[in-house]
């Protein structure tokens, strides 16, 4: 079991991407992907929060497996203040996305705020950055 030990915070609000340390010891506690976001999203939003305002947050999240040999390694989550319900959302998918984060340097991106324009993340190993994204702006996905 291993973690990166670092979050990429992506502020779309101020268009800056931060990195900092994982809370190790609420990796301990709550130990995989899923508890470990609700973690951060409850301490981190007001449970007031609208799900639409850009006071809520949306964290993708690895686990301390994820990008390991152990079978079901490829999963990872999502977990935000869902629309539907006004509670806890979680969902988790698989493939080669959470091991790709955690192979770039991180266990945890955090978004939060809203963007002024359309952006979308460059991640590259252990940089990240918001980008332009006002030419992809209404295309369909096969357009992208």
């Amino acid at each position: 079991m291993s973690w990166t030990g670092k979050i990429l915070r992506v502020d779309l609000s101020a268009g800056t991407c931060t990195s900092e340390p994982l809370n190790m010891q609420w990796a301990n506690d709550y130990m995989g992907q899923r508890g470990l976001a609700t973690k951060y999203l409850v301490e981190e939003t007001d449970p007031t929060v609208d799900p639409f305002s850009p006071d809520n947050k949306m964290i993708f999240a690895t686990g301390p497996l994820t990008g390991t040999i152990a079978p079901t390694s490829g999963r990872w989550s999502v977990v935000c203040k869902g629309p539907l319900t006004g509670a806890i959302a979680c969902s988790n998918s698989g493939g080669f996305f959470g091991a790709e984060l955690k192979n770039a340097g991180w266990d945890m991106v955090i978004f939060e705020g809203k963007s002024a324009s359309p952006v979308y993340l460059d991640m590259t190993n252990d940089q990240a950055e918001l980008k332009d994204a006002s030419d992809l702006w209404g295309k369909s996905v096969w357009e992208t």
